[in-house]
């Protein structure tokens, strides 16, 4: 079974940036993304990636985060920039039972991670 422990999240001002990393034990090769869930709103998806390395993201976050995954590793990571406070909320990595992410990459994840906290002060 897949177990997925997230790490980086941290308070940080307007502007800022953070790096968030997810490690996977159990891993297989699936697509990996990370979801964002903002005090008191759903989570949604914010960026995928396959073990090929294709990307997915929100268009809220386009320009601004970078999804890159280290398959021998067992890691993704969510590089964020220019961070704003919109983004402050809790973070989870997540897994997908499937190789390839599909037509829809935001959804059916079957394992997630605990997620991480993000604050971004204005």
């Amino acid at each position: 079974q897949v177990q997925l422990v997230e790490s980086g999240g941290g308070s940080v001002q307007a502007g800022g940036s953070l790096t968030l990393s997810c490690a996977a034990s159990g891993y297989e090769l699936r697509c990996m993304g990370w979801f964002h869930q903002a005090p008191e709103k759903e989570r949604e998806g914010v960026a995928g990636i396959s073990p090929l390395g294709d990307t997915y993201y929100a268009d809220s976050v386009k320009g601004r985060f970078t999804i890159s995954r280290d398959n021998a590793k067992g890691t993704v990571s969510l590089q964020m920039n220019s961070l704003k406070p919109e983004d402050s909320g809790m973070y989870y990595c997540a897994a997908k039972s499937a190789f390839s992410c599909g037509d829809t990459w935001d959804v059916d994840y079957v394992n997630w991670g605990q997620g991480t906290q993000v604050k971004v002060s204005s």
